[in-house]
């Protein structure tokens, strides 16, 4: 009987992890007639004296700075703005790559984003048909199809709960009470051994921190000349691993994330073997 091929799930933030810089500074923020040195210390200011959450005010200043423009933003116009992102060296061959090195090593690799950018602008980009689900901040739009109040805001904490639904297999955000039902780790959909969290740095910390705990792997990314900014990471033991941001073939990351496939493939071997013997003996 053939054994059942492990699935892999790689979990990756998106702004200055798989793309060069914030992904509102590509298009929009100019667009608004603001640098991105402005827009970015408005958004401070206002969640420090509203005591407002940072996610939710720079979802709220694009709002007002969009109609102070006369731009009334839809959701397509967001869509488009996709198509600007730049991204990491060898990041759009990077997926089709590890999907087929995973399946030579026979496990099977699925790809998240957990952001606290926003969904529209990820969907317009030319890497979105890779992730299985994109968990990231959204607008609600009125009758009139303009952005007009958060649907869904993501902050540092609550990228956790997204960790969950994929350990569960409860992908749907609005199914609260299948995420909050008891389920026996061997019962779960990708247990937290098989999970790997890419990211930036400290506002990845929680979800590096619990994925790393429950035994699965972190990688903390860093642009050139900027590796100091991560390595407290390492030293402090938050991540397990941090590399050049380039997904470029056999460079740092690529050997990292292939070795990290190996050693999961290995030990899920070992494990349905060992249960599969605990069985055979428990019906002796």
């Amino acid at each position: 009987m053939s054994t059942k091929k492990p699935i892999i799930a790689i979990m990756y933030d998106f702004d200055k992890t798989l793309c060069t810089r914030d992904m509102q500074e590509y298009t929009f923020i100019p667009g608004v007639g603001l640098s991105t040195k402005e827009f970015w210390q408005q958004s401070s200011d206002l969640a420090q004296n509203e005591k407002m959450d940072r996610i939710l005010a720079y979802m709220y200043l694009m709002i007002k700075k969009s109609k102070s423009a006369s731009q009334p933003i839809r959701r397509d116009d967001f869509v488009k703005l996709g198509k600007d992102i730049e991204f990491f060296d060898g990041v759009t061959t990077w997926f089709d790559r590890i999907k087929q090195y995973s399946q030579k090593q026979g496990a099977i690799v699925e790809h998240y984003i957990i952001s606290s950018g926003l969904k529209e602008i990820i969907e317009g980009s030319e890497i979105e048909k890779h992730f299985k689900e994109i968990y990231a901040c959204e607008f609600h739009y009125n009758e009139n199809g303009v952005a007009d109040w958060p649907l869904l805001s993501v902050n540092y904490t609550a990228k956790t709960q997204f960790l969950f639904r994929i350990n569960k297999g409860v992908l749907d955000i609005s199914n609260d009470y299948d995420l909050n039902k008891y389920v026996e780790d061997d019962d779960r959909s990708i247990p937290f051994r098989n999970m790997i969290y890419i990211g930036d740095g400290f506002t990845d910390v929680p979800c590096m921190k619990l994925v790393k705990v429950n035994g699965g792997y972190s990688i903390a990314v860093y642009k050139k000349r900027q590796k100091q900014k991560v390595e407290d990471l390492l030293i402090h033991n938050r991540v397990d691993f941090i590399a050049l941001a380039d997904y470029s073939e056999n460079n740092e990351l690529d050997c990292i994330i292939k070795k990290i496939i190996d050693k999961i493939v290995i030990v899920s071997g070992l494990i349905s073997t060992n249960r599969k013997q605990i069985k055979g003996v428990s019906h002796r």
